[in-house]
């Protein structure tokens, strides 16, 4: 459905994106996960048409943004961070405004004003002028504005942003209902929303793809490092240390600052290794008391932190 191969660009001497290269999939939900500044809203601006690459190509279906860029813009929706909306306009004439600016036939579009207010749950608010609603309300207005001529593809800027936990759910609710039918990017720097919503996650750093995966297969593969922490009374900690050392699937070993006169340790385990049963076995053949023993896995926060930390 989309190809983006060697995507490019350059202000001045900044590099905000380099040389990206992805596929999104017909009916598939996109999630371009990052830190702020890492080059998300310049790739969906380019994507939408907005900027122009420096270099690299973008491809929706069978056109080219460089050729054709009037036809694809046809055919996405796009709500940007800050949604382009006019305060002093009642929601239903606002969108009447919209859906006669997208080219919508007089006759389709009084049941598409309909439709979509009732899929982005904004029924109550109709004749009421957008610049006294929510923040939560006025992303549901924009996402309608996005939605209004039903494009194939939806682009959305941190749809969530600046919203209360209950709005950030129902904006994740509209999207998921969305996304039964349609192909959706949007970018986010919420785990969470990204875990709990997309088919698939693209991680950007500096401009640059630093993981391509779902959030599942990246937990699998990246997350599949743990720990074992340990807290040891009675016990030498080089002894200790050489003990446990010696137990397969124990990749190193840390000890942490004393307390109490305790051995504290952290043991790493080889990816895919689960050496507990053999670790305890080896403190049972000792005197040592053990106080504390348990296991720690990465999350997807600590592999985001991991994929994204500057050094």
């Amino acid at each position: 459905m989309i190809c983006v191969e060697n995507l490019t660009k350059t202000y001045n001497t900044v590099r905000a994106v380099d040389g990206i290269s992805f596929n999104v999939q017909q009916g598939e939900i996109l999630g371009l996960l990052g830190p702020n500044g890492a080059g998300k809203t310049t790739t969906l601006r380019m994507l939408t048409g907005f900027l122009k690459p420096t270099s690299g190509s973008i491809h929706v279906g069978d056109l080219s943004i460089a050729d054709h860029a009037l036809e694809i813009k046809k055919a996405l929706g796009y709500l940007p961070e800050s949604a382009p909306l006019y305060h002093d306009m009642l929601v239903y004439d606002y969108l009447r405004f919209v859906a006669a600016v997208r080219g919508m036939d007089a006759p389709r579009r009084e049941d598409r004003i309909r439709e979509i207010a009732g899929l982005c749950g904004i029924e109550t608010v109709m004749h009421q002028p957008i610049g006294i609603l929510s923040k939560g309300y006025k992303q549901r207005v924009g996402l309608a504005h996005a939605m209004i001529d039903d494009p194939d593809v939806l682009v959305l800027d941190e749809p969530t942003s600046g919203l209360d936990p209950n709005q950030i759910v129902e904006i994740r609710e509209i999207i998921r209902r969305i996304g039964k039918a349609k192909t959706i990017i949007f970018s986010t720097h919420i785990l969470s929303e990204a875990e709990a919503t997309c088919d698939r996650v693209l991680i950007i750093h500096r401009g640059r793809i630093a993981a391509d995966s779902s959030t599942v297969r990246l937990k699998e593969t990246l997350g599949s490092r743990s720990q074992v922490h340990l807290t040891l009374r009675q016990a030498d900690p080089d002894e200790a240390r050489r003990e446990l050392s010696a137990v397969p699937g124990v990749a190193g070993i840390e000890a942490l600052e004393p307390a109490d006169g305790q051995v504290r340790l952290v043991l790493a385990c080889r990816p895919g290794s689960d050496p507990r049963a053999d670790i305890y076995g080896r403190i049972r053949r000792t005197d040592w008391v053990l106080l504390d023993f348990h296991q720690e896995t990465q999350s997807l926060e600590d592999i985001f932190r991991e994929l994204t930390k500057e050094s």
